[in-house]
């Protein structure tokens, strides 16, 4: 287990994960906005406790940097960017990506070099190899948290579930009631979760599940108790 020391005035680093991929949800809440509502919570929060902090925004195209700072407008600046590219998200977007979440985490070892606090709201669409090398390296100079974003689908894929899935340039329909094509699409999303536990046993850094079944606040309170998460 990693202790967390109480520090004042030490920069905070939040990405938070607005790309075509967090555009999902078959519950209650899409996984965008369930990444948005928890970083916009931890901001409040890293703020009021008397540190510094900024986050990376990003899309598929785009990304707002806004630098760790222990000031109000900071904060609003960045808010005001979670909500701007939460509010781009649509169901006929089709972006080129140019962005990629191994992009993001080599940003945050530019920008928050060491002894800060780096905080992932994402689904972790994306990792591979390499994100192993950049996982390792942020956890070693920072406290890194991973806050990882899941619908119930990645558990289960309900019988009668019918989804369109797109890379941007082509379209597939996904029909649950194939037994071969659910059991292949659940063992990829566990893989990928399980690399993802693998390396935050490997490295010493936590990874926080997030469902789209509840809010984000009713979450937090549970997993972090009414006093919010100690350092």
């Amino acid at each position: 287990m990693r202790v967390y020391t109480e520090e004042r005035d030490r920069p905070a680093l939040l990405l938070v994960d607005q790309r075509v991929s967090m555009f999902f949800g078959t519950v209650a809440y899409m996984k965008s906005v369930v990444a948005a509502e928890a970083a916009a919570i931890a901001a409040h929060r890293v703020l009021g406790q008397g540190d510094r902090v900024g986050g990376l925004v990003f899309s598929d195209t785009n990304v707002a940097e806004h630098r760790p700072q222990r000031r109000a407008t900071a904060l609003t600046r960045l808010l005001s960017s979670i909500a701007a590219a939460n509010s781009a998200l649509h169901a006929g977007l089709t972006p080129e990506p140019t962005v990629s979440l191994n992009d993001m985490l080599t940003e945050a070892a530019r920008v928050c070099q060491t002894s800060g606090l780096i905080c992932l709201f994402s689904d972790c669409d994306g990792l591979d190899d390499r994100s192993e090398a950049l996982l390792r390296r942020l956890a070693a100079s920072n406290d890194l948290i991973v806050f990882n974003v899941a619908d119930p689908t990645s558990r289960s894929l309900a019988p009668d579930l019918k989804l369109t899935v797109s890379d941007g340039d082509t379209q597939i329909e996904i029909d649950s009631s194939d037994p071969e094509l659910s059991a292949k699409i659940r063992a990829s999303m566990e893989d990928r979760l399980e690399q993802l536990h693998k390396w935050s046993r490997r490295y010493g850094f936590p990874v926080v599940p997030l469902t789209t079944s509840e809010p984000a606040l009713d979450q937090l309170l549970r997993l972090f108790g009414h006093g919010g998460a100690r350092r």
